[in-house]
C-alpha cells in the first residue's frame, strides 16, 4: 500500500462498536426513564425471536497493561470479588425485575479487566446468579476473556461445565522489550498451555489477540509472533491496531514515549505483512482487523449473512438488546444507549440503594437507525446498499460525495444504489464510515477524540 494513501487516509476516526459513537450522544435529550422505555420496548420486540446478550465488565487486575484503555482498577486484594459480583447480580436482578419476563439469553460475554482474576467460586456464584431467573437459548454462545498468565485448568473446566464453548486470550506479541514496555510480560508457552487446556476440555472456539503498532514493535516481531501463533491455529485471531490515546488512558501509557511507537507507514506495513501471513495459513478475514479458520462460527456468521457488531465488537448473531452489567459497562435497547457509572464504589453504593447505575446515554433518532444500519452494512460486510425509501437519509448525497475521491483512488466502487469497499480499500472501512457518519461531520471535534485509522 502506498505511503500517499497511507498519509492522506491517516486520520482519528471511531472503531464504530455503535452509532452514533459515545463521544457524539446527545446526553440532553437523554432520561432514565427514555432508557428504560426503549429497552422494555426492544426486549418485548426482540426476547422471543432474538433473545438478548449480556456483557458482564469484572474491572478488576492485578497489574496494569499500559496499552489498555478499558475501565479497570488494580488491586491485589481479592476480597473485592464477592461484593461487586453481588451487585452485579442485583443489576441484574432489577432489569429482570424491569423486563418483567424471564429472558432468553443468547449470547453472554465476560470481559474486563480479567475476569480470570475471579475465583472459581466467584465465578460460579455470579453465573449462578445470572442464569437462575433466565433461560438459555438454544445454541447459547457463552464466552470470556482469559489472562494466559491466571487462566487455570479449574477455570476453563467451570465454564466448560456451564456451556461456554469460546475463550480469548491477550497474546499482543511474544518480544520482550515490547511486552516490558506495555507491562504484559507472558511466554509462549503460558499461551500454548492454556489453548491446549481449553481444547481439552472442550472449548470449540480459542481466540489469540495480537497488536500492532506497540511501541518498539517491528515488521520482524509480527513475522516472529505470527510465526508462534500458527504453531497453536487458534480458531480466531483478532489482529487489530494499537489505540493510542493517551488522553484517555493518562499516565498508563507512559512506559514509553510517543517516539517509540511505530510511524503510520510502519504500522500499515506491520498490518499488510500479518494479514498476509494469517491468509496464507488459511484464515480468513473478517470485518475488520479480525481472522477465523473456516470451522470457526465467526467464519460461518459471514457466510450466513449474521455477523453483527456491538459493544462486544464481531458476534455471531444479531440480537436487539444487549445489557451491560457492572462498572462502565454500556447497554444497547436498539432504540437507546446508556453507559454505567465508572467507580467501582459508586456502582456498588447505588445497586445497595436499588437506585439504576446508568449516568448518561443517547435515545437514537429516525436518522440515526438508518445511518446505524449501512455503518453495520459497511463494518460487517463492506458494503451497503439503499433500495427502499427506509434506506435514505436526507444527507446521503453529501456522504456519497465525500466518498468520491476514496473511489478515485479504487478504495470503494460507487453505484446509484450501493458502496462497496475493494480489497485495496477494506484497511479504510472506518474513513468510509466517517462519511456516513453525520453527527462526526456535523460537529468536527476540536481535539482529538479517537485512535488514528491506521
Amino acid at each position: 500500500m502506498s505511503s500517499s494513501l497511507i498519509s492522506k487516509y491517516n486520520v482519528a476516526g471511531p472503531r464504530y462498536t455503535s452509532y452514533p459513537t459515545v463521544p457524539y450522544w446527545d446526553d440532553k435529550k437523554f432520561s432514565l426513564r427514555s432508557w428504560k422505555e426503549t429497552i422494555k420496548k426492544g426486549f418485548k420486540e426482540s426476547n422471543t425471536s432474538e433473545g438478548i446478550s449480556i456483557y458482564i465488565h469484572l474491572p478488576f487486575c492485578e497489574s496494569l497493561c499500559t496499552f489498555c484503555g478499558c475501565s479497570k482498577r488494580i488491586t491485589k486484594n481479592h476480597s473485592v470479588e464477592i461484593p461487586y459480583l453481588r451487585s452485579v447480580i442485583k443489576e441484574w436482578e432489577m432489569y429482570c425485575d424491569l423486563l418483567e419476563e424471564r429472558p432468553i439469553i443468547k449470547e453472554l460475554h465476560l470481559g474486563g479487566g480479567t475476569p480470570t482474576f475471579f475465583s472459581i467460586e466467584s465465578l460460579n456464584l455470579l453465573l449462578d446468579g445470572i442464569f437462575r431467573v433466565a433461560t438459555k437459548a438454544e445454541n447459547t454462545e457463552l464466552s470470556f476473556e482469559g489472562h494466559p498468565n491466571n487462566t487455570t485448568k479449574e477455570h476453563l473446566s467451570l465454564f466448560s461445565e456451564l456451556g461456554f464453548q469460546r475463550v480469548s486470550y491477550g497474546v499482543q506479541d511474544y518480544n520482550e522489550k515490547v511486552q516490558k514496555s506495555i507491562h504484559r510480560i507472558q511466554s509462549f508457552e503460558n499461551v500454548k498451555k492454556v489453548t491446549q487446556d481449553a481444547r481439552e476440555i472442550g472449548f470449540t472456539s480459542v481466540g489469540h489477540d495480537i497488536i500492532f503498532g506497540l511501541p518498539f514493535q517491528t515488521k520482524e516481531h509480527i513475522i516472529y509472533t505470527i510465526e508462534r501463533t500458527k504453531e497453536l491455529m487458534p480458531d480466531r485471531i483478532a489482529f487489530y491496531s494499537y489505540a493510542h490515546v493517551p488522553w484517555i488512558k493518562g499516565n498508563g501509557q507512559r512506559g514509553f514515549k510517543d517516539e517509540d511507537l511505530p510511524t503510520a507507514e510502519e504500522k500499515r506495513e506491520q498490518y499488510e505483512i500479518g494479514k498476509k501471513m494469517l491468509l496464507e495459513a488459511g484464515y480468513f478475514e473478517i470485518g475488520m482487523d479480525h481472522f477465523a479458520l473456516s470451522t470457526d462460527s465467526l467464519y460461518q456468521a459471514v457466510e450466513n449473512n449474521t455477523l453483527h457488531r456491538n459493544f462486544m465488537g464481531y458476534t455471531t448473531s444479531k440480537t436487539r438488546v444487549m445489557i451491560g452489567l457492572g462498572v462502565s459497562a454500556i447497554s444497547d435497547s436498539w432504540y437507546g444507549f446508556a453507559q454505567n457509572v465508572k467507580g467501582v464504589e459508586e456502582y456498588q453504593n447505588l445497586i445497595e440503594n436499588n437506585i439504576s447505575p446508568v449516568y448518561r446515554g443517547h435515545i437514537l433518532t429516525k436518522e440515526d437507525l438508518i445511518i446505524r444500519k449501512h455503518i453495520l452494512n459497511l463494518m460487517c460486510n463492506f458494503k451497503t446498499t439503499w433500495l427502499t425509501q427506509n434506506d435514505f437519509f436526507e444527507e446521503l448525497p453529501q456522504a456519497l460525495h465525500a466518498l468520491e475521491e476514496m473511489a478515485n483512488d479504487g478504495l470503494v466502487e460507487l453505484n446509484s444504489n450501493y458502496i462497496k469497499l475493494t480489497e485495496r480499500g477494506k484497511p479504510f472501512v472506518r474513513n468510509v464510515c466517517m462519511a456516513f457518519d453525520r453527527r462526526l461531520q456535523k460537529n468536527k471535534p476540536e481535539t482529538q477524540l479517537f485512535s488514528m485509522t491506521v
